[in-house]
């Protein structure tokens, strides 16, 4: 079904619309570069998230032949025991046992170990992928961070070491809805691992990134609610003065 699966060509299509709105509006901004660096960060997803969904033939193939290897050494071991030899009593027989059910642990550990080393192999390679995906959120949360509402009101007075703020509350609500997008641009990336890798680690860090993404992007809408639409003219710089 087309819409129960999130399509990576559609949000590479998304990065790449959202960047050309972002450069066409800010082009020499740092949220630019930012947009366009996304883009190749979705496009890397989608490659990894491919690459995830296939099953890894090499890596099978080598659990398929050390278990192969393991079951031979017990077959030779074993052609080499002499079962006529047992003492029959009672605790040899016990010991004889105990043995046994040892040595069936520790090969179903060792099994267990084996058929999971893909599923880790996986999550490690997404682990490190959502470790950039969240990186770039806090980077666009920083762009953000100087961008403050605040300097529209009547009696706000900027100090010396206030940032230079030459920006019209108009152009301020559009640069902080387009750093709204890319956030939540990063999360449905991250989501893009989840879909090819079930895996309960990787499933809790796409939430934990997702979650990231929405309260950095709930903070950036309460920002946008304080703009006055009445002050969308007016500019404000680091002198007080408003053109």
């Amino acid at each position: 079904m087309p819409f129960r699966r999130l399509d990576p060509a559609r949000i590479i299509a998304t990065a790449e619309t959202l960047a050309s709105r972002v450069a066409e509006r800010f082009p020499e901004s740092g949220l630019s570069r930012i947009a366009a660096e996304m883009i190749s960060l979705a496009r890397d997803t989608e490659k990894t998230a491919s690459d995830l969904e296939r099953p890894i033939w090499w890596l099978r193939i080598l659990v398929v032949a050390l278990i192969l290897s393991g079951m031979l050494v017990f077959i030779f071991v074993g052609t080499f025991l002499s079962f006529d030899r047992m003492s029959s009593a009672a605790f040899d027989f016990v010991q004889g046992v105990e043995a046994v059910i040892n040595m069936l642990v520790l090969i179903g550990i060792g099994l267990f170990t084996l058929v999971s080393v893909e599923e880790r192999f996986k999550r490690r390679r997404v682990l490190r992928s959502l470790h950039e995906l969240r990186s770039i959120i806090h980077v666009v949360d920083m762009h953000q961070l100087t961008k403050d509402p605040v300097v529209f009101t009547p009696d706000f007075v900027p100090t010396p070491s206030s940032p230079k703020r030459l920006m019209s509350a108009s152009d301020l609500k559009r640069y902080l809805d387009y750093c709204s997008e890319l956030l939540s641009l990063s999360g449905k990336l991250a989501a893009l691992h989840a879909q090819s890798v079930n895996d309960r680690d990787v499933v809790e860090a796409v939430n934990d990134i997702e979650n990231l993404a929405a309260n950095l992007s709930r903070k950036i809408w309460q920002k946008i609610a304080m703009i006055d639409p009445g002050t969308s003219r007016r500019t404000i710089d680091t002198t007080g003065n408003t053109a």
